[in-house]
């Protein structure tokens, strides 16, 4: 059950980390590419399904080309007369080029089916590739130090920046899971084709996805070191702490403790100073 990945719980995922995006930052266009990225999964679904099944009419159509390429060398084998003194030199290239042209046409035929899903995997994985760059491109002007540094010298051209610290760390943070994800569907069609290929644009794109989420984890660091916590997060706990403070059982609870049968003489003694 844990040993494959689940396409439909990676749909799941994508659409809870979409409803999530958007109850954080309404109208976001990182919503939007989140929600291209489930559109995409839900294709990667049926892809995967197209992969997975043989194809009969393409196995059926190779069988009939190969069989009647048999049938005409066959009928020119007949056709063929040897004269009493044997083979040309010239006889003997021309039946080598048959044959090796014949073992590529062969070949080619045999391998139809894989190198037609391999092209359907290959532009998928490419769309994947394209909208991991996308979603690097949401995350390139978020600058945590300039969070940091305040609002600074603003030129015309400069991004607008309204989110605060801990906002920046949620929108940073969901970047990366998207990128994740990413790689999670690109990693769906390895699981379903075993060719080098396709097996290498798979890690090509893990190592891609890997990298720029390195990125965008160094800015949470750096937001997380030098920032203070958001003050929507600080209130609720201030409050708690102060009424905690405040009440009779704190009070209680931060004086000394001394036992009822303890007589008030023993409560009382003298302090003595320490030996010299």
């Amino acid at each position: 059950m844990y040993r494959s990945l689940d396409p439909e719980k990676t749909i799941a995922t994508l659409r809870t980390l979409s409803n999530r995006i958007e109850e954080r930052f309404p109208g976001a266009s990182l919503n939007r590419v989140c929600v291209e990225l489930l559109s995409i999964a839900e294709e990667t679904t049926g892809r995967i399904n197209w992969l997975s099944r043989p194809h009969a009419w393409i196995r059926i159509a190779v069988f009939v080309v190969i069989g009647f390429a048999m049938y005409l060398g066959w009928q020119v084998l007949k056709q063929l007369k040897v004269e009493a003194g044997g083979l040309e030199i010239q006889d003997l290239e021309a039946a080598a080029n048959a044959v090796f042209l014949l073992g590529a046409a062969l070949l080619f035929l045999v391998t139809l089916e894989s190198r037609i899903k391999r092209s359907r995997v290959l532009s998928a994985v490419n769309e994947l590739r394209a909208i991991s760059h996308v979603i690097d491109m949401h995350q390139l002007t978020k600058d945590p130090s300039q969070v940091i540094a305040g609002v600074g010298n603003r030129t015309p051209s400069s991004p607008q920046r309204t989110l605060t610290a801990y906002q920046l760390t949620r929108y940073l943070d969901y970047c990366t899971e998207m990128l994740s994800l990413v790689g999670k569907l690109a990693a769906l069609y390895a699981q379903s084709n075993s060719d080098s290929v396709v097996l290498q644009s798979v890690n090509d794109i893990e190592t891609l996805t890997n990298g720029i989420s390195r990125k965008i984890w160094q800015k949470i660091m750096i937001l997380d070191n030098d920032l203070k916590p958001d003050p929507e997060i600080l209130q609720p706990k201030l409050s708690t702490e102060l009424s905690m403070e405040s009440s009779p059982e704190a009070t209680h609870a931060a004086d000394v403790f001394v036992p009822e049968n303890v007589s008030s003489e023993k409560k009382r003694l003298p302090i003595s100073e320490p030996k010299r």
